[in-house]
C-alpha cells in the first residue's frame, strides 16, 4: 500500500475487522485506500470530483459523487467508515444523513487527525451512535460504535443564509465561507473595475458568491461556476436560482472538465488538501491556465500573502501585477 494518508494506515491495523463486511467509505477520504481494500463488498460515497475520478474506473458503479449519498448506494450495507473531516458541521451533516438511512445496530467506523477535532466526535454524535476509541497511531485516533437508533434528517435545516451587498447567499455545511464572505474574498471583488464582458470562469467557486455578485453588476457576461465538491456545486445551484442569474455549473478538478476558453479567469484557490498545505494543486492551477485564456485574457486572483505565487505566476506567464493588497491578502493578475 502507498501513498496512504495516515487515518488510512492507522485503518490498515484493522484489516481482519473487514473481510466479511458490506463496507461504505464516507466522509473525508483522502486516498485510493477503498480501490485496495479487503472487504465483502465496498462502496463509496464522496463529495469530492477529482476522488470520483480516481475510483470510479474501478469501483465503477460503486462509487458515487453528490453530497449525500443515496438510499440505493447505502442498501445492505451493514458498516461506514467514516474519515472525519476539519469541519466539525460537516461531519454532523453527513452522518445525520447516513444515521438516517441506515438500521440501527449498523458497524461505524470514525478515523481522522487529532487536529481534525476527532476527538470530539464521541460527544457530537452521542445521540444516535456509540462510539469507543480503539486504537490511536499517526497523530490520528481510531473509533468503533454502532448506530443506537435512526436519526430524523431534515435537508431544508441545514441551509445557512447571510447577504453581500443585494445577493442573498445560501450555503451547506462545509462550503468555504459557509456563514460570511472571507476577508479574501471580499478585497478580490474590490480590484473589480465594472462592466465585464465576455466568458468568465469563477474556477474553485464555493458557493458561487465571487460570480454572482460580478453576474449581478454585469449581466452581460456569460459565466461559468466550477468547483471540485459537491456541496459547493449545490450551494452555487441554489444561489444562481435565488438571484435569477443565469450560469453554468461545473463540476471539474481544475480545468479536468472545462476544455474552452475564458475572458477572464478569477478565483480564491485554496491551498490545503484535507488537512494538509497542497502547493503542488496551486502549481498545476497557475501553469494550466493559459491554456484556457483567449489571447489578452485575465487571471486573477487572490492569496494569503506568504504563499509563493509570485514565483509560480512568472514561471508561466512571464509577468504579473499586484492590484491590491491587505496585510494579509494580496490580490494578483496575469494577462496572456
Amino acid at each position: 500500500m502507498s501513498d496512504l494518508t495516515p487515518p488510512s494506515e492507522i485503518l490498515l491495523r484493522h484489516t481482519r475487522e473487514f473481510s466479511e463486511r458490506s463496507v461504505i467509505f464516507a466522509g473525508d477520504l483522502q486516498d485510493l485506500l477503498p480501490a485496495q481494500f479487503n472487504a465483502k463488498q465496498i462502496r463509496v460515497h464522496t463529495q469530492e470530483y477529482h476522488q470520483w475520478r480516481l475510483l470510479s474506473p474501478v469501483l465503477k458503479n460503486n462509487i458515487q459523487f453528490g453530497v449525500l449519498p443515496s438510499a440505493d448506494l447505502v442498501y445492505k450495507t451493514d458498516t461506514v467508515i467514516f474519515y472525519w473531516p476539519k469541519n466539525k458541521t460537516q461531519a454532523q451533516f453527513q452522518l445525520e444523513h447516513l444515521c438516517s438511512l441506515l438500521p440501527s445496530q449498523t458497524n461505524i467506523f470514525i478515523v481522522g487527525e487529532n487536529r481534525s477535532g476527532i476527538g470530539s466526535a464521541k460527544d457530537l454524535l452521542a445521540e444516535n451512535i456509540i462510539l469507543h476509541k480503539i486504537d490511536t497511531a499517526r497523530h490520528c485516533r481510531l473509533y468503533y460504535g454502532y448506530l443506537k437508533q435512526k436519526s430524523v434528517f431534515n435537508m431544508e435545516s441545514q441551509w445557512r443564509q447571510y447577504q453581500v451587498q443585494d445577493v442573498q447567499i445560501k450555503t451547506l455545511p462545509g462550503v468555504f465561507s459557509a456563514n460570511q464572505l472571507d476577508e479574501g474574498s471580499q478585497l478580490l471583488l474590490s480590484s473589480f473595475d465594472i462592466p465585464l464582458s465576455g466568458k468568465v470562469l469563477d474556477l474553485a467557486c464555493g458557493a458561487g458568491v465571487l460570480g454572482i455578485i460580478l453576474a449581478r453588476q454585469s449581466p452581460h457576461i456569460k459565466l461559468t461556476l466550477s468547483d471540485v465538491n459537491a456541496a459547493a456545486l449545490e450551494s452555487s445551484r441554489a444561489n444562481l436560482a435565488w438571484n435569477h442569474i443565469k450560469a453554468r455549473v461545473v463540476p471539474s478538478d481544475l480545468y479536468s472538465n472545462l476544455p474552452e476558453r475564458f475572458n477572464l479567469i478569477l478565483s480564491n484557490l485554496p491551498f490545503h488538501k484535507g488537512l494538509q498545505t497542497d502547493l503542488k494543486m496551486i502549481a498545476k492551477c497557475i501553469e494550466e491556465t493559459p491554456r484556457h485564456l483567449y489571447k489578452n485574457g485575465k487571471f486573477r486572483l487572490v492569496a494569503n500573502a506568504f504563499l509563493p505565487y509570485p514565483q509560480l505566476l512568472n514561471r508561466t506567464f512571464g509577468h504579473y501585477e499586484v492590484l491590491t493588497q491587505s496585510a494579509r491578502f494580496k490580490i494578483y493578475q496575469a494577462t496572456l
